[in-house]
């Protein structure tokens, strides 16, 4: 009774738990070493190589899953291009929660109930413990900021703050920059790095004086994961 009890929770495959944990855990480590070379002289969001970390973890659970059945592969395939026809692109992290959750609703869908469970906690365990680690953060992830600046048409934005982007902050780069009312303004995008979050007013203070006290609006730096997957 309870062999047969085991065999279906475990569903009808040839691979052993052995066979199902080591290319795993070899997985999370591989993702973790990707994690670690982005990181490198990168920037990057925490969410996206905590994503990037697990991964690799995921894909190889779907692969044993769907190894050797076309019609599963095909049912995958079409499952997870879903992601792309979202109303909201989401973070790195909202799209890599919907990746797992497919991922153990398509290895419980195929009988493989002890796997599926085997693989959200050991995908949960890696996630707990990289929060609990800070895996990610970054000493001026506080200082970093998305920028926006409106500027009558006639000034020439090449250049007109860099000297108060060299006393204020770190780093800076123009993203974007895009005409508004009617070609009358233009909206300029910056990504700046804050030497201090206390100098923040001044800043804005400053810039308000070059843009003719037209909108500024600063806030924390968004994650556009779906651009960086």
């Amino acid at each position: 009774m309870l062999n047969t009890i085991l065999e279906t929770l475990m569903g009808s495959t040839t691979v052993t738990l052995t066979g199902f944990l080591i290319p795993v855990a070899a997985s999370l480590v591989l993702g973790l070493v990707l994690a670690l070379v982005h990181m490198y002289h990168n920037k990057y969001s925490r969410s996206f190589v905590a994503t990037l970390a697990i991964l690799p973890a995921i894909v190889c659970v779907v692969i044993m899953a769907v190894n050797g059945n076309i019609g599963a592969g095909v049912a995958v395939a079409g499952a997870f291009s879903l992601v792309r026809f979202r109303s909201a692109p989401g973070t790195a992290r909202e799209i890599g929660a919907l990746f797992m959750a497919m991922t153990a609703g398509l290895l419980t869908g195929m009988g493989y109930i002890i796997y599926a469970a085997l693989f959200t906690l050991i995908i949960c365990a890696a996630i707990l413990a990289y929060q609990a680690l800070g895996f990610g953060g970054s000493k001026n992830e506080e200082l970093r900021k998305s920028l926006r600046i409106t500027i009558p048409e006639d000034l020439d934005y090449t250049g007109v703050f860099d000297e108060i982007f060299e006393k204020y902050t770190t780093e800076h780069k123009l993203i974007s920059s895009k005409t508004s009312n009617m070609g009358s303004m233009f909206r300029l995008t910056y990504d700046v790095t804050l030497k201090d979050p206390a100098i923040e007013k001044d800043f804005i203070d400053k810039l308000r004086c070059r843009n003719g006290n037209l909108e500024i609006s600063i806030s924390a730096l968004q994650e556009h994961a779906a651009a960086e997957l």
